[in-house]
């Protein structure tokens, strides 16, 4: 049996109910582990939302919210036309 070890994850920007953390290294190019992660009202815990390409994607997702509500596979209304950003 193969035992998976848990890595830390540190967080590096939360907007409730989103936050994203970087979590080690991916094994397969060694770049860092971005992720996207939403908070589970059942369970009161962060799950895993995204898993981000690059961290350049990752910024952009901590820059503007609607983008990250865009990656939810839930379809959490975003980018509402009328709505004004600054």
């Amino acid at each position: 049996m193969m035992m998976r070890l848990m890595m830390k994850s540190n967080t590096l920007a939360e907007h409730f109910p989103y936050r994203y953390v970087e979590c080690g290294m991916l094994d397969s190019n060694g770049r860092p582990d971005f992720r996207i992660q939403k908070y589970n009202e059942y369970t009161k815990r962060y799950i895993d939302m995204y898993l981000c390409d690059n961290g350049m994607q990752l910024a952009q997702a901590i820059e503007d919210v609607e983008y990250t509500k865009w990656l939810d596979p839930e379809g959490v209304p975003c980018y509402i036309k009328g709505d004004v950003y600054e």
